[in-house]
């Protein structure tokens, strides 16, 4: 993922030194930096979530003993992640293969071809979060029984 972060920040500079400085525009940079940046944030939620590097806005489990915090986060997996993963999972299904079928590309002249490949990053990314849930719950159940 940081090759690609590199990359964006690179395709960026790019483009605003052809824009600004030699008035040339290319879609298809520009719309790179978007395919970077989604592939960048979506293939890295399920590693995120795995290293415990999503941010917490909270005020009560940073006091919570790491049992406490096991079982929320065992009760928020389970009721929260997982459910909301399923659906998009499930609903994105569709929309993906429909995409497939026309083999859709940018409705921008001079667009990248691979709004197909994009789009498939949502099932993905759904499927990887489901299954480091999956790891989770298997992980905060045993940390559950140990302590007791």
């Amino acid at each position: 993922m940081s090759v690609a972060t590199l990359a964006m920040v690179l395709i960026t500079f790019a483009v605003v030194v052809l824009r600004y400085g030699f008035n040339v525009g290319w879609i298809a940079l520009q719309e790179s930096v978007m395919y970077l940046h989604s592939a960048v944030f979506m293939l890295a939620a399920a590693y995120t979530l795995r290293s415990d590097g999503h941010v917490r806005v909270d005020v009560f489990y940073r006091r919570l003993s790491p049992v406490s915090q096991a079982k929320v986060n065992l009760l928020g997996t389970l009721v929260l992640m997982l459910p909301t993963c399923s659906v998009i999972f499930l609903y994105s299904l569709p929309y993906v293969t429909a995409s497939w079928r026309l083999m859709e590309s940018s409705i921008e002249a001079g667009g990248l071809p691979l709004v197909f490949v994009l789009k498939t990053l949502l099932p993905v990314t759904a499927a990887m979060l489901m299954l480091q849930g999956l790891a989770d719950i298997v992980r905060y159940t045993l940390m559950i029984k140990r302590a007791h």
